[in-house]
């Protein structure tokens, strides 16, 4: 085991629960969907730059399932990127839930930032349109970062639209399940909401995970491993 890499995708996976999801949790009413968004874009692009070039900064077992498809990593590296990046998403939400047990009158039973369809959603989207949102919103995450990566590290300018893509997908996903697009991410924070967002936590591991595979699939037929990174460039001076 690497441990330097376990050790940053826990440390990445802990600080964008506590952060993204604390924006939710905590800030609300204050800053608005808008301002959630941006806080998981901007901590996923501060956490690409600081950890990126460690681990590639996953941080989320959609992207470590797509970067294992796409053979950029081995089995046994993804699945110890899993477990940390599970474990850090629990710890990330346990430091959140005790801050969180100091603010008087905040609500976290069956809620506390946690994904949800039906009545647990601003739009009350159904299961199937709940499962289409996240195959769909971790799609264009995972595809980005593997069309801006060409191995596992996140270097140079590969942060920025990592991190762009991640609050356009919480733009649109926020009303509809609160956003998920990653299992560690979902994980915690029902295990601390329980209820309901216990119950419908299966959606939010197995779409975003579907989701990150066809990623990997398409990204295979649009950027191939053999062909040239400026394909555009030659076909039209063709």
């Amino acid at each position: 085991m690497e441990t330097r890499t376990v050790v940053s995708e826990f440390t990445g996976t802990l600080l964008l629960v506590f952060f993204g999801v604390g924006a939710a949790v905590l800030g609300a009413d204050y800053i608005g969907v808008l301002g959630i968004a941006l806080s998981f874009g901007f901590v996923l692009l501060a956490l690409a730059y600081a950890l990126g070039p460690v681990s590639g900064c996953h941080v989320n077992p959609a992207v470590t399932l797509g970067m294992l498809l796409a053979r950029r990593i081995t089995g046994r590296t993804a699945i110890e990127y899993w477990i940390a990046q599970l474990v850090g998403g629990i710890v990330g939400a346990g430091l959140l839930y005790w801050l969180a047990q100091t603010v008087p009158g905040l609500k976290t039973d069956e809620t506390f930032g946690s994904n949800g369809w039906g009545g647990r959603s601003a739009v009350h989207i159904s299961l199937g349109g709940a499962f289409l949102a996240e195959v769909i919103l971790t799609f264009l995450l995972v595809f980005v970062v593997l069309a801006v990566t060409h191995r596992v590290a996140v270097v140079g300018f590969d942060g920025l639209p990592i991190g762009i893509a991640l609050a356009v997908v919480h733009l649109v996903g926020i009303p509809l399940t609160g956003t998920s697009v990653n299992p560690a991410r979902s994980l915690g924070p029902a295990l601390f909401a329980g209820g309901e967002a216990l119950s419908q936590l299966w959606l939010f591991i197995v779409a975003p995970l579907v989701g990150g595979a066809i990623a990997a699939v398409v990204h295979q037929v649009t950027h191939p491993p053999q062909e040239p990174k400026l394909v555009a460039d030659e076909r039209s001076a063709a």
